[in-house]
């Protein structure tokens, strides 16, 4: 699959219906919506393993000097991001839910719509499951090295809250970005002409090359105005970052936006590929895999994904004479276990709630437990290297 988004095309109708019922689960009360999800069952995410405590700030970023490309009704380009950091204190401040009220409505029909035969259509609570991050609660001075994560395409920035919340508990701030009209769903603070408050994805099934090629553009510069934004960001949060020491990660669409980042901003020193193509639809090669690049990229794959047109691409990255980029693989695993899905799809699985054939499919047969842990040794272990975790006193290499 190109930027592997639903297993089977979705129809504007399915989107619509969708949009429609997550409406008029906005429209409940507190109390209602309580009690309509009350029934389904309760995922769990795994804690952290750092010595930090993790809090957050989401911020509501608007470039006026974009349109949004799917939607150019709105007149300029937002972007929803969560900014996670190891924390002075969390007392007072409780556990964040993965999923707002709002984008839990929407993502609970539009889920088994975008995976059909994997995620289930009912049963599952969406919007019980808690992070282990603390909305609000005030950050521990630093300066901290700063990592961007760009999610795939047709997933929300929420589905990597367990790597993110990792890496932010070992001392980095983590900037998670959501790229609207391609992401399932985006709860944005308020409506506004052009949108809903919750804004769904303009997929209708796979992305065709041109769509694919606004997607990656639209990402780059969704990620270049991140960094400029966080630049200038006032207060404790913009001190406590150290943007001369900055990374970037992404899943599979986000992966391919990562490296090619990479290429094209000297201001990332480092850069994690989970699982993105590094060509176009039409076999094009991106930039980073024709030329190179002379920065550290880690591109890490599972066998269960592993094919013709990844290896393709992935070799041409690898042949550069000179380069910084290395390959590993997680074995027993497939696409989605660079997300939560690997904590969530097992317990989706145990709870009778998943076929094995889906479990499979989405993140393979290996126990949540070793994925989690070698995924967030490996990308852990890369940027401790590459972009200098706080208190490391060797030089990037």
């Amino acid at each position: 699959m190109t930027a592997h988004l639903p297993k089977h095309p979705l129809t504007r109708r399915t989107v619509v219906k969708a949009a429609a019922l997550a409406a008029t689960a906005l429209a409940l009360t507190p109390i209602e919506a309580h009690a309509a999800h009350a029934a389904g069952l309760t995922l769990r995410l795994p804690a952290p393993t750092g010595p930090y405590e993790v809090g957050a700030t989401v911020l509501h970023l608007v470039d006026p000097a974009r349109n949004d490309p799917w939607a150019p009704a709105i007149g300029v380009r937002e972007v929803m991001v969560t900014v996670l950091h190891p924390a002075r204190t969390v007392r007072g401040f409780p556990r964040a839910p993965q999923l707002t009220e709002g984008a839990a409505g929407l993502f609970t029909f539009l889920a088994p719509a975008m995976r059909p035969g994997w995620l289930p259509a009912a049963g599952v609570d969406w919007a019980a499951t808690l992070t282990h991050t603390h909305v609000g609660a005030p950050v521990l001075p630093g300066p901290w090295p700063v990592l961007l994560y760009s999610p795939g395409g047709g997933d929300a920035r929420t589905m990597g809250t367990c790597l993110a919340e990792e890496l932010a508990s070992h001392g980095w701030v983590v900037v998670t970005v959501d790229h609207p009209g391609d992401a399932s769903e985006v709860d944005f603070p308020t409506e506004r002409p052009g949108r809903d408050k919750v804004r769904p994805t303009v997929f209708t099934g796979e992305p065709g090359p041109e769509q694919f090629r606004t997607m990656i553009d639209t990402r780059l510069a969704d990620i270049r105005f991140v960094l400029d934004r966080l630049e200038s960001l006032p207060g404790e949060l913009g001190r406590a970052m150290d943007l001369e020491r900055t990374g970037i990660y992404g899943h599979s669409a986000g992966g391919t936006t990562a490296a090619q980042a990479l290429h094209d901003d000297r201001r990332i020193a480092a850069a994690v590929n989970l699982e993105g193509h590094l060509d176009q639809v039409d076999g094009e090669l991106f930039p980073v895999a024709r030329y190179g690049v002379d920065r550290p990229l880690l591109l890490l794959g599972t066998d269960g994904f592993r094919g013709a047109r990844l290896d393709r691409s992935w070799s041409a990255m690898l042949a550069h004479p000179g380069g910084r980029t290395r390959r590993r693989q997680l074995d027993d695993a497939s696409h989605w276990v660079f997300t939560d899905y690997a904590a969530l799809v097992p317990q989706l699985h145990a709870a009778g709630l998943m076929t094995t054939e889906a479990r499979t499919e989405m993140v393979g047969t290996i126990a949540p437990e070793a994925s989690v842990r070698a995924v967030r040794r490996q990308v852990r272990t890369f940027f401790t290297r590459n972009v200098r975790s706080a208190g490391s006193s060797s030089a990037v290499r």
